[in-house]
């Protein structure tokens, strides 16, 4: 299944608190199980002022159908065409 990165511009995001960024999660969740499983969240980085989520599902739309939900912004879907590591020197 395709995988996409996210960037939500959330001025303060860095200061949430373990409180807001569970709510936000549980609010994620449920929305995920509405949809439906073939859109998965696989995790999000939170910096200062931005998150960006690592989502799998069968296409864009869908991503952006889940933020809508939400009520999630969304500035930039980006499909992830390959992934590299370290390892990837070997």
């Amino acid at each position: 299944m395709p995988q996409y990165v996210i960037e939500r511009e959330m001025p303060g995001a860095g200061q949430l608190s373990s409180q807001d960024l569970q709510m936000a999660s549980q609010t994620s969740c449920s929305v995920l199980g509405a949809i439906g499983p073939q859109i998965q969240w696989v995790h999000s980085y939170v910096t200062d002022d931005k998150l960006y989520c690592v989502y799998r599902a069968p296409n864009e739309e869908m991503i952006r159908e889940h933020a809508r939900r939400g009520g999630f912004p969304v500035n930039k879907v980006s499909q992830v065409r390959s992934i590299i590591d370290p390892t990837t020197a070997e």
